[in-house]
C-alpha cells in the first residue's frame, strides 16, 4: 500500500501544479473520495482545514462506499499532500515561516489587538 500512497501523492501534486500527470490505474476510488471531501472542505482566517477522520466517515456511511482503514490512511495522505501545496502558495510560494513581531507584546498591546 505504500508504493500506492506515493504514486497518489505524486499524481495529486502534479495536478495541483497544473500539470496533466498519467493517473495510475489504481487507487481511482480512493483519489474520489478524497476529491469528494476536499471539495467539502471548510475554511478559516488562515487558510483552509483538514479533512477529518469525523468528516470521512460521515461521507463513508452516506454515500455507503466503505473505506478500509488503508484505503482511509492514503486519503489522509493525499490531504497532507493537498494542505502542504496550498501553505506554499499562502506563503507566496516560499516555506513557511512563522510571523515574529519586532514589538514585544504588551499589555496595552493586547488589549490594542483583542479588543480589550
Amino acid at each position: 500500500m505504500r508504493h500506492l500512497q506515493n504514486v497518489l501523492c505524486r499524481t495529486l501534486e502534479a495536478v495541483l501544479e497544473g500539470k496533466r500527470p498519467r493517473m495510475p490505474e489504481a487507487g481511482g476510488e480512493i483519489l474520489d473520495a478524497f476529491m469528494d471531501l476536499s471539495r467539502a472542505r471548510t475554511y478559516h482566517a488562515s487558510g483552509p482545514n483538514p479533512i477529518t477522520w469525523e468528516a470521512m466517515a460521515a461521507w463513508s456511511q452516506m454515500m455507503r462506499r466503505p473505506l478500509p482503514p488503508h484505503h482511509a490512511a492514503i486519503v489522509m495522505a493525499l490531504d497532507d499532500t493537498w494542505m502542504q501545496n496550498a501553505a506554499r502558495k499562502m506563503a507566496g510560494g516560499s516555506t513557511a515561516a512563522p510571523l515574529v513581531s519586532n514589538t514585544p507584546l504588551s499589555a496595552g498591546l493586547f488589549d490594542a489587538l483583542t479588543g480589550g
